[in-house]
């Protein structure tokens, strides 16, 4: 695996991490006194959104240490 290559990985990764962070904020944004069930059903819809984000880089991360692990084991 190429430098360039191993530099894509970390920099996808780091990009799916500042998306998860933002999606963490607007979750976190949606915990508001609104005690409503609109309010209640658009924080819900932002947790799930936050967890797909979240899984992405858990995908990210694992691809990058994979290649690392390649790089630097053989394995």
């Amino acid at each position: 695996m190429s430098k360039e290559d191993l530099d894509q990985l970390r920099l996808a990764y780091k990009k799916a991490v500042d998306e998860w962070v933002d999606t963490i904020r607007a979750e976190e944004a949606l915990a508001t006194p609104d005690h409503s069930m609109i309010a209640m059903e658009k924080w819900d819809d932002a947790h799930f959104t936050e967890h797909n984000a979240h899984s992405r880089v858990s995908e990210a991360r694992e691809a990058y240490k994979n290649a690392l692990r390649e790089l630097n084991y053989g394995i």
